[in-house]
Formats: C-alpha cells, sequence, structure tokens
C-alpha cells in the first residue's frame, strides 16, 4: 500500500487548496479512505472520511460546507477540495486507507490497521 498525497501550500484566508492521494497497490473500493491533519503540540484529528462504494462522505464539523472529499476510481485517486479556508486548518494532511473500516457512519479507516500517506503541509495566512 502507498499513499502519495500532494497538493498543499501557502494561502491566503478565504482561499482554496485541492489535496490529491494517489493510491498504489490497493484498488479503492476495497479500502476505506479518509483524511486526518495534525499541527504541532495538538492530537491528530480526522478530517474526513470517504466509503468508495457509493461516494458517501463524514467531515469534522468543523469543516463542513467547506471541504469536499472525493475519488475518482479510473486514477485511483481521492481528493480533498478545500475551500474559505481558515488559519485554524493550517495543518499538515495526511491521507489515510485501511482495509478495515469502522463499523458506523460510513467507516472510517479503523486506526489499527491503516496505511498513512507522508502528509503534505497546508499553510493558511491571515
Amino acid at each position: 500500500v502507498q499513499l502519495q498525497a500532494s497538493g498543499g501550500g501557502l494561502v491566503q484566508t478565504g482561499g482554496s487548496l485541492r489535496l490529491s492521494c494517489a493510491a498504489s497497490g490497493f484498488a479503492l473500493e476495497d479500502y476505506a479512505m479518509g483524511w486526518f491533519r495534525q499541527t504541532p503540540g495538538k492530537e491528530r484529528e480526522k478530517v474526513s472520511c470517504l466509503r468508495t462504494s457509493d461516494g458517501a462522505t463524514d467531515y469534522t464539523e468543523s469543516v463542513k460546507g467547506r471541504f469536499t472529499m472525493s475519488r475518482d476510481g479510473s486514477k485511483n485517486t481521492v481528493y480533498l477540495q478545500m475551500n474559505n479556508l481558515e488559519p485554524e486548518d493550517t495543518a499538515v494532511y495526511y491521507c489515510v486507507a485501511s482495509p478495515v473500516r469502522l463499523d458506523y457512519g460510513v467507516g472510517c479507516p479503523a486506526p489499527g490497521f491503516a496505511s498513512w500517506g507522508q502528509g503534505t503541509l497546508v499553510t493558511v495566512s491571515s
């Protein structure tokens, strides 16, 4: 399992970025997918999850209405479109995949079975 995240960068408050996560070594439809983020001194936070069978998504409250997670099965890639970015969104964003999903909601990746990408830094200036 390999996950290659890209698309991070520096953007002003209110701006947009689209993160990509190219997956290899497995098919998206067989795995639970998610985006997590982490800032220094804080715990890792789930941002979004996607059920690859039907595209159903789930988001942490602070990003609802601003972030959209999607997938392209033909490219074996998931995306995170981030609009109206805020300084509080500044973090390293990680793509996560797991063959085991949690048994509630859309079925986010189960932490104990997850593979993590290398992370991509998003910095939002005020």
